[in-house]
């Protein structure tokens, strides 16, 4: 299928490795020209090189942390007019929530709600003006189901969340969509965090813990950052004009509910 975007200029988030890379990588084989960013420059230059090599588009880089005001501005001043904004980060650690000091909820919300909405509100009317726009959040599947140890990212994604509900509608007229994909268990360096902490709490060993994961997934294996690029490269397509303000849950079948 074409996507229909080929040409079109994408700023994609925490980019180097994981779930940004996989998105990076699934628009880029669609044509789509990109500015990547991430915290360690080696690292993204090295994902730059190799999608150039691979796809042939045009790729621009961006190193530094996308949560703080200098990483927005630096973001935004590489890509001031993308047509495609797929919004990233890596979420706040695990923990019990007593734990959880006022500081680490601010750096919680700036990461994973504020900084999100920041790049929206600096992106959104310039995919207004030219009719065409595709904005992708990355959250996570706690926002349908909460992880106990997940605290600080449950509370802040669900805060983006509610925004998204309401901003989406508002712009649905004008060519320009949001939604977010909300990840179940990923093969990622963030997973292997979330296992750590669990084996740890559980005084068994992370293997045991991972062999459990995909073992109680339906699927019975964790996902990978391929098949979660491909779908974000469909909902920001000419073809998913029509799906917007929604959460995609690709956890395979973990979430046992029917809605």
């Amino acid at each position: 299928m074409d996507m229909g975007i080929a040409g079109r200029t994408a700023l994609v988030c925490a980019a180097s490795k994981g779930l940004g890379r996989g998105c990076a990588e699934a628009l880029a084989a669609e044509g789509v020209n990109l500015v990547i960013t991430a915290r360690t420059a080696e690292t993204l230059e090295a994902t730059a090189a190799h999608i150039r090599a691979q796809y042939g588009v045009d790729v621009k880089t961006v190193a530094g942390d996308i949560t703080t005001p200098a990483g927005h501005a630096a973001a935004l001043a590489a890509c001031p007019q993308p047509d495609i904004l797929v919004n990233n980060a890596g979420g706040p650690p695990p923990g019990d929530f007593r734990s959880f000091t006022h500081e680490m909820w601010i750096k919680a919300l700036e990461g994973n709600m504020l900084t999100p909405i920041e790049l929206m509100k600096a992106t959104i009317d310039g995919m207004i003006e030219r009719g065409f726009g595709r904005i992708v959040n990355i959250t996570s599947s706690s926002v349908k189901a909460p992880i106990d140890v997940l605290g600080l990212s449950n509370g802040a994604r669900s805060g983006l969340t509610g925004f998204v509900a309401g901003v989406a509608r508002k712009v649905a007229s004008t060519g320009v969509t949001i939604n977010n994909i909300l990840p179940g268990t990923f093969g990622t360096d963030r997973i292997a965090v979330t296992m750590e902490a669990q084996a740890k709490a559980q005084n068994v060993s992370i293997d045991e813990i991972r062999e459990r994961r995909a073992q109680s997934l339906p699927a019975g294996r964790f996902g990978n950052a391929e098949e979660f690029g491909k779908a974000c490269a469909f909902l920001c397509s000419v073809h998913a004009g029509y799906i917007t303000g929604q959460n995609l849950l690709i956890d395979g079948g973990a979430y046992p509910g029917t809605y």
